[in-house]
């Protein structure tokens, strides 16, 4: 084949592809027109109306006021008193006398009132002597010191003061002149609750000879005497003969 024919065949082949290709885009062009066209929207006119608010719903009437109904009274509940609180006291019962029997006279005992003297030794509140008074326990001076707070005691012992010291105990009660009972029952009381009270070593205490206790300070006072030979003032608690304990 020669070279003439080659380029002819060329030219035919360009023709025919250039005029596929117009034929296609002219179909294209030609769907596009033929398509119809959407039409515009119209314009909507809007207008603002106010719409009135319904009436508000009357309220009802308020009903009656009722009368009020008469309280009915009731009774408090009663309120317990917190129980009291109950503190012991000890109370010294007051000496009965025991009678005399019938044609019985008063043992007027010679012994019962002792001279300054006889008490010369004797113990006292807060001093030495042969009674052995003073120390950690000082039984004279505890027994003196109730005694005088003691009016029943002061109004006895008035009773039958001479001036001279009164013996009450020096082994067993000593019973005096006009006086019911041994050792003045109401000083005899007196005596064994103050000594029956103390502690328990002081109750063992022992003495030796008298121990004197004053009922005052002042002149002329009263004055009561306790204890013979050997003893302890535990004896005064109970009956005992004139013989002294060793």
């Amino acid at each position: 084949m020669t070279q003439t024919s080659r380029s002819g065949g060329r030219l035919i082949t360009l023709a025919v592809s250039g005029a596929a290709h117009v034929a296609v885009l002219l179909a294209l062009f030609l769907s596009q027109a033929a398509a119809p066209r959407a039409p515009d929207p119209v314009a909507m006119r809007v207008a603002l109306v106010e719409i009135p608010r319904p009436p508000e719903p009357e309220a009802p009437p308020l009903p009656a006021p009722e009368a009020p109904a008469k309280a009915t009274p009731t009774k408090a509940a009663p309120v317990k008193a917190a129980p009291a609180k109950i503190v012991p006291r000890l109370v010294r019962a007051t000496p009965v006398a025991v009678p005399l029997a019938k044609g019985e006279t008063p043992n007027a005992d010679p012994g019962v009132e002792l001279s300054d003297a006889q008490v010369a030794g004797a113990a006292t509140a807060g001093g030495g002597g042969a009674g052995g008074g003073g120390g950690e326990c000082d039984m004279p001076k505890r027994l003196q010191a109730a005694l005088r707070k003691d009016r029943m005691v002061q109004a006895a012992a008035a009773q039958v003061h001479r001036g001279k010291a009164l013996l009450v105990w020096n082994g067993e009660w000593v019973r005096h002149p006009g006086q019911e009972g041994g050792g003045l029952a109401t000083v005899r009381e007196a005596i064994m609750w103050e000594v029956g009270f103390a502690p328990p070593a002081c109750r063992a205490e022992r003495v030796r000879g008298m121990v004197l206790i004053s009922l005052s300070d002042g002149p002329g006072a009263a004055r009561l005497v306790v204890g013979s030979g050997d003893w302890r003032w535990s004896d005064l608690l109970f009956a005992r003969s004139g013989a002294s304990r060793p």
